[in-house]
């Protein structure tokens, strides 16, 4: 393989570690990090640089399911007058629970991997 196509492989797997960061304040990121990733999937390079993008698109899908699953907790708050009911309360509790049991999981996904990409090691 040429240096150069690995120096840009190398660098979209940076872009999505970037875009892997910033998926802890928007999910709209973590569509960009799975992009760069799936891209050195696609073509057939070192084997720990593919580790690397099934790392970031396998945390990423497991970040948006788990964000989902927290944001179906706040649902109940839509609705003015149950806001004065105590599940409502507690279905928010979980909510903000579970959001940063998403936050945790993706910020611990996220220097794991990148510490293992500085070394040029597979993640996996």
């Amino acid at each position: 393989m040429k240096q150069d196509s690995l120096t840009k492989f190398r660098r979209s797997i940076a872009i999505s570690y970037v875009f892997m960061f910033l998926a802890l304040f928007t999910v709209i990121s973590g569509l960009f990090a799975y992009w760069f990733a799936r891209k050195v999937t696609q073509v057939d390079t070192e084997v720990w640089l593919q580790a690397q993008a099934f790392w970031v698109m396998r945390n990423i899908i497991i970040y948006t399911v788990l964000s989902l699953f927290a944001a179906l907790w706040f649902i109940p708050l839509c609705f003015f007058t149950w806001n004065s009911a105590l599940w409502v309360t507690g279905c928010t509790v979980a909510g903000v629970v579970f959001g940063l049991i998403a936050f945790l999981y993706l910020l611990n996904a996220w220097i794991k991997g990148l510490s293992k990409f500085i070394k040029n090691k597979a993640v996996f």
